[in-house]
């Protein structure tokens, strides 16, 4: 090199470049199973009946005296019928009465029915194709 010359020194710069990529380590497999349950449900199923009588009774209600009302004796439901009927003058006849009794019957039945419950089975597939299966966790519902 000679004096006043001119040298020109190259300058070097390093630069770093990050690339990423998806590496497949494994795979899971899902799928779920349907489990087939019998069970009897029991339940008591109940009635009620209801029987009408009618009872005659024909009574003239005195003058005055206050028109029979709905009234209850011994679990029977008693309704008076009245009628007016016109002799010389007018008259409240008690002409039946009907007797309303109510029954109870209880029947116990028993109907089968199928419940189903699904459960998942989850399996890991390793790249070299090992299939390993996940325990599952029971859960109430």
């Amino acid at each position: 090199m000679q004096v006043g010359e001119t040298v020109l020194v190259p300058l070097v710069e390093e630069t770093a470049h990050i690339e990423k990529r998806a590496v497949e380590t494994g795979r899971v497999r899902v799928s779920t199973l349907t489990d087939m349950v019998e069970q009897v449900l029991r339940e008591t199923l109940r009635s009620n009946a209801v029987g009408v009588t009618r009872v005659a009774v024909n009574r003239i209600i005195a003058e005055g005296e206050a028109a029979p009302q709905v009234r209850d004796e011994g679990g029977v439901t008693i309704i008076p019928v009245l009628e007016e009927v016109l002799v010389v003058e007018k008259r409240l006849v008690l002409k039946e009465e009907v007797h309303i009794r109510s029954t109870t019957s209880g029947e116990d039945v028993e109907v089968p029915v199928t419940l189903r419950r699904q459960r998942a089975v989850v399996e890991r597939v390793s790249p070299e194709g090992g299939i390993t299966e996940t325990p599952s966790e029971e859960t109430d519902s």
